[in-house]
């Protein structure tokens, strides 16, 4: 009896290493195509259009394989592997799909040779392991001070360069400028969201700023658009007429009485208006609608007034000028008001921009205003940006830095070659390729940048079995450099996660011998996107 048999109809069963196993690795080899050619400084874009019909242009692997709807469970593997990299580093998701991809690739090799899977598996596990090993002994450099722009510029350079190449001279101090701003003497409360980015249509990206403080795209309510020496109170709800909890019923006889009684609640509005004006308060800010009365009110006592639905930027402006949110229309005590040097709302282009502008030690939030000529070059920006932050938080947790531009993966193929030839049994032959799985990294660079591969290549081995271990390719001149001296440098802990996760995803896939697939649940059928993914829709 076989399994299809007591599976309900409609499910499939999928067994064998044709059907699973090189269908598996065939999946994955052409997701790792897909994005092979966006890696490195002279990577390609792709233009995603999502399933809402939403335009992406970039090169960042994290946002292609994330809009990607992918359909098959086993490159669905790599681009899990891929985002959890993003969860834990935010760079080098391209590398984990690209390794993992090629690891595959070498593998099905050793298997259509009749090497048995249980072997490539335990090789490569070997391999893994002793990879991470060597990777401790190929650290280059340590960024000392976390505060020091200069050190950290050059750890953060690279990062910044293959996703804005060109630009990183200027990108990398701005970004590094505003890490160490909000950076506080605990290191380990340093937060990527204090990092703020505002994007403003125009210009261009040399007319990009950095601001101390929080800016937002938002213009006053009023007619007041300017303070110095502000103080802010912070309020969640609205400045309007406060309503009853209750329905409650008012009986008036008369049109005095009426007079009577919209006159109190104007004189009760005005009063609590009044009571934060003389609290000191001459900057708030309304999470709800502000009324014209209110309005009016708030003019005759000489405060600004902006309105801000989103609870989520109300957090962030009571960060950046150190307020708190208060429920209720009251009076604030001083602790509960925030300060800013200034709040101004300026034109930037044709785009009213309000500014905390605060140089005191309570603020926590810097804000980098991008300028570009259209959106999606704004969005790559902000995408760079965000890039850059995540390899200073990864500089918080591990100061270390290794040889770029291909020179540790080089090495790294060059010391585990003789660790698989010393190897006993038939392992030696999954870590022999598990190693020249490495030399996909270079030769996608020397690919991407215009350069002859294979001669590339051949000079790159030669260079490292020469003991050059921090040779590298330099793209711009097409030669070989000591990547230390070109400053060129990659993040120990981006790569550990990166070569463990990818080792990870490989053997998991590797280790699947049956697809079982119940029935799919009732309702309009997916669309097929491939003859390949069809089978497992």
């Amino acid at each position: 009896m076989s399994i299809a048999e007591f599976l309900k109809e409609g499910s499939k069963h999928y067994v064998g290493a044709e059907e699973t196993t090189f269908r598996n690795i065939e999946a994955c080899k052409d997701l790792a195509g897909l994005v092979r050619t966006s890696l490195g400084p002279n990577g390609m874009n792709k233009m995603v259009i999502n399933h809402i019909q939403k335009l992406f242009v970039t090169n960042d692997a994290a946002t292609i394989i994330k809009e990607l709807d992918v359909a098959h469970p086993a490159a669905k593997m790599l681009v899990q592997a891929a985002k959890q990299q993003e969860k834990e580093i935010g760079d080098n998701t391209n590398y984990v799909v690209i390794l993992a991809g090629e690891l595959l690739q070498q593998a099905d090799s050793l298997l259509r040779m009749g090497l048995p899977i249980a072997d490539v598996i335990s090789g490569y596990e070997k391999s893994g392991k002793k990879a991470l090993d060597l990777l401790q002994q190929l650290v280059v450099a340590k960024v000392e001070d976390i505060n020091n722009e200069q050190e950290v510029v050059m750890a953060i350079k690279s990062a910044i360069a293959s996703k804005q190449y060109g630009r990183e001279d200027f990108l990398a101090p701005l970004i590094a400028r505003a890490c160490i701003q909000v950076t506080g003497e605990n290191l380990k409360q340093f937060n990527v969201d204090n990092i703020r980015v505002c994007k403003i249509p125009g210009g261009g990206i040399r007319d990009s700023t950095l601001i101390k403080g929080l800016a937002i795209v938002k213009n006053a309510y009023g007619s007041i658009k300017h303070v110095q020496d502000a103080k802010i109170a912070v309020f969640a709800g609205g400045f309007e007429i406060s309503k009853t909890e209750t329905k409650g019923t008012v009986l008036l006889t008369s049109a005095k009485e009426l007079l009577d009684f919209s006159n109190s609640e104007e004189e009760l509005l005005e009063e609590k208006i009044k009571s934060i004006a003389q609290s000191g308060a001459n900057v708030l800010i309304s999470g709800g609608t502000v009324s014209a009365l209110a309005l009016h009110f708030i003019e005759k006592y000489d405060m600004m007034v902006i309105k801000e639905p989103s609870k989520f930027q109300l957090r962030r402006i009571c960060r950046a000028t150190g307020a708190s949110a208060l429920v209720r229309l009251d009076k604030p005590t001083p602790d509960e008001l925030g300060t800013s040097t200034e709040v101004v709302i300026e034109e930037v282009g044709s785009t009213s921009v309000c500014f905390f502008k605060n140089d005191s030690e309570r603020c926590k939030v810097s804000t980098l205003l991008l300028r570009g000529a259209t959106s999606n070059i704004l969005d790559d920006i902000e995408r760079c940006v965000d890039d850059g932050v995540n390899v200073y938080k990864a500089l918080i947790r591990n100061p270390l830095l290794l040889a770029g531009a291909g020179a540790v993966e080089m090495e790294i193929e060059k010391q585990l070659l003789p660790f698989g030839e010393s190897a006993p049994g038939l392992d030696q032959y999954s870590i022999k390729k598990y190693a020249e799985a490495f030399e996909v990294i270079p030769r996608t660079l020397a690919e991407n940048a215009g350069l002859v591969a294979n001669e590339t290549i051949s000079s790159l081995k030669a260079a490292h079995q020469n003991e050059k271990k921090n040779e590298g390719i330099n793209i711009e001149e097409g030669t070989l450099e000591d990547s230390t001296a070109l400053g060129v440098f990659d993040l120990f802990i981006s790569k550990y996660y990166a070569i463990k996760l990818a080792t990870n995803a490989a053997v998991t896939v590797l280790k699947v011998d049956q697809i079982i697939m119940s029935k799919p649940a009732g309702g309009p059928m997916m669309p097929k996107h491939s003859t390949r993914d069809s089978q497992f829709a």
